[in-house]
């Protein structure tokens, strides 16, 4: 079965959508977060464009508007590397996944996922303070 994951701001915005393939009906919170790094590391080392847009950012990457743009072009992503790096951010609290508008809490809770379930992945922003 064929998904549809979008990112959103906090205010609910769309700021990139990805397809991804789901195995199976139930799936965990892990196997949602593999799927959709894999997909978009796949897509990235695919075409190798000037930009990344994905949830994780690249080692030896920056920050642009239009995504995280790599300092060498010709470098596949690392899809193992990136998804590790997932699993740590959604552990503190670097994203939240929304699974038909309810908080995903941990990497094991599974999930029923039918042709209309809505996942969303909302980036928080920490606060930077002095």
């Amino acid at each position: 079965m064929t998904i549809t994951i979008t990112d959103e701001s906090l205010t609910g915005d769309i700021l990139n959508q990805i397809q991804i393939a789901v195995a199976n009906e139930i799936s965990t919170v892990k196997d949602i977060i593999t799927a959709r790094v894999s997909a978009e590391v796949e897509l990235y080392n695919n075409k190798l464009p000037e930009y990344f847009k994905g949830l994780i950012r690249p080692t030896a990457s920056e920050k642009t508007l239009n995504g995280f743009k790599l300092k060498n072009r010709k470098k596949k992503i690392d899809i193992e590397q990136q998804t590790f790096i997932a699993f740590d951010a959604f552990q503190k609290n670097g994203y939240l996944l929304l699974i038909d508008d309810q908080q995903a809490e941990t990497l094991e809770q599974e999930v029923l996922i039918t042709n209309t379930t809505k996942i969303s992945f909302v980036k928080l922003t920490p606060l930077v303070g002095g």
